[in-house]
């Protein structure tokens, strides 16, 4: 079987400026450029002779995801899924060609922009430890009134959670991907990179109104959830 030629890490605008490319992972970065967009690729990379190795395919994902994001600090990068390849440049040119609307409307909507994930984790209430030699009325009661307190303590939580997420939906609509989970929420958001100082106030802000969570903003990434 042919092993691939042209591994794949991104889809880019055909840049009119020179382009400072990266080290791939075991080469050298090529730019195949076609009408209006360009592939970012490592050519004879074989992916197949590595799948029987954990530790070589760690190595090529921290590679790709690597490159991705140097590439996206010079340009807006339409970044593709770890193991995409093409055969030759002419399947690659062919794919550029008949998905290029497609692969344009992705780039421009995340034009100028990046992805920050928000954490937001819950607190948790304190367990109710027995005194030693208090009676059995006087810990029923403690156990009462604690019982009490965490239910209200989970009012409330649940309340924070509610109000933050509407408050992210109706803010950023479209551009916000939200995950729910019991253990925490993610927050992921895609802001333009002059509206960082904004959203770092609004964190900060949403932290105050939110004192049963704790609130935990990621470094800029790549577009990956809105493409």
């Amino acid at each position: 079987m042919r092993s691939p030629n042209f591994y794949t890490y991104a889809f880019i605008n055909t840049p009119d400026f020179p382009v400072n490319l990266p080290e791939g992972n075991l080469g050298e970065l090529r730019l195949i450029s076609g009408n209006k967009l360009s592939a970012v690729v490592e050519p004879e990379i074989s992916l197949e002779a590595s799948q029987n190795n954990d530790e070589e395919i760690i190595k090529m994902v921290l590679a790709h995801d690597r490159v991705i994001c140097e590439l996206s600090r010079q340009m807006t990068v339409l970044p593709l899924r770890f193991g995409t390849y093409f055969i030759s440049q002419e399947t690659l040119l062919n794919h550029i060609e008949s998905h290029g609307q497609e692969y344009q409307e992705k780039l421009n909507h995340i034009q100028g922009k990046n992805e920050y994930t928000l954490k937001v984790i819950p607190h948790k209430v304190e367990e109710l430890a027995k005194q030693s030699g208090a009676n059995g009325r006087d810990y029923f009661l403690a156990k009462k009134q604690h019982y009490q307190h965490q239910k209200s303590f989970i009012a409330a939580q649940n309340e924070e959670k509610s109000n933050l997420i509407n408050f992210i939906k109706e803010i950023y609509q479209s551009s916000a991907i939200v995950q729910d989970h019991a253990e925490e929420v993610r927050l992921h958001l895609l802001v333009d990179h002059h509206d960082k100082a904004l959203l770092l106030k609004q964190v900060l802000t949403l932290q105050k109104k939110c004192s049963h969570w704790n609130l935990i903003l990621g470094e800029p990434l790549p577009p990956y959830h809105f493409i």
